[in-house]
């Protein structure tokens, strides 16, 4: 009976332990109050898309990083932010093995067929990234010239909108960062992304002399959402804590942070 009851002490006190511990990935308390626990999140990302998400000393960092902390605390929830990569993530969230996934990722027709969106947290547009001395000036100038840009990305699909799908000049990368060393080494004449992304670039490394061509005829404006596996039930309590950000100044104080302006809420609040 003695080593009974030690051993059932031992296996108590296990456990009690066990369900003490937390993720050392997991970042991000859940509200007070709450009055039931709530399953910690699988979050997908690619970190390799400055200033939105991108490795830091080996810690995930950037604008949407930020922004999914914001949203996780008013939502109630517990998560982990994983790298997964930017085709993983789709695979992940069409497969459900991640709750949700935010990598600057582009609400559109044909994602919203296999996926879910949160309402719009980010507007952006695509831009051309080129040398100094480049002569393209707008995108009608990059008909047969090589352009770099991300594989399954907004940018692909509209140079491809300008040249052509099957085009020999596109050339496609797993990452933008690859993308624009293909630029920097002469590989491609021009890359085509996500404006506040080239931008970024081009501030923060003077060195390779880049300069950034907007073309708002050719580009429209583009918003981000939090993407969800199809039904997801998480959607409609994230659209409630997106909304909540927007009018108590959270979302205003870290997009400042991060891009020094005011963002136009009054335009993301206005898309359905």
């Amino acid at each position: 009976m003695k080593k009974f009851s030690a051993l059932a002490f031992i296996l108590a006190i296990i456990l009690i332990l066990s369900a003490c511990g937390s993720s050392q990935d997991s970042s991000g308390d859940s509200k007070k109050g709450s009055s039931e626990p709530k399953k910690t999140l699988k979050v997908g990302t690619d970190a390799s898309y400055a200033p939105f998400e991108y490795m830091d000393k080996g810690k995930i960092t950037g604008f949407d990083v930020d922004f999914l902390k914001a949203v996780m605390k008013e939502a109630g929830y517990k998560y982990n932010l994983v790298n997964v990569g930017w085709d993983p993530l789709f695979v992940e969230l069409k497969n459900k093995t991640s709750d949700l996934g935010i990598s600057a990722i582009t609400i559109n027709d044909e994602r919203k067929q296999t996926y879910d969106f949160s309402k719009a947290y980010f507007l952006s547009t695509n831009e051309i990234l080129v040398p100094e001395n480049s002569k393209i000036k707008s995108a009608a100038d990059l008909k047969g010239k090589r352009i770099a840009v991300q594989s399954g990305t907004t940018g692909q699909e509209a140079v491809e909108k300008l040249i052509g799908k099957n085009n020999k000049n596109i050339k496609k990368f797993k990452q933008n960062t690859l993308a624009i060393q293909e630029l920097i080494h002469g590989g491609a004449d021009a890359v085509v992304a996500d404006n506040t992304v080239v931008e970024d670039y081009a501030k923060n490394n003077p060195n390779q002399k880049l300069k950034v061509i907007a073309d708002k005829k050719a580009f429209a404006p583009e918003y981000y959402g939090l993407m969800f596996p199809k039904g997801s039930k998480l959607k409609p309590t994230f659209d409630k804590a997106i909304e909540t950000l927007y009018d108590n100044g959270t979302y205003e104080k870290i997009y400042k942070k991060w891009f020094k302006v005011k963002p136009d809420v009054a335009n993301l609040k206005a898309q359905k």
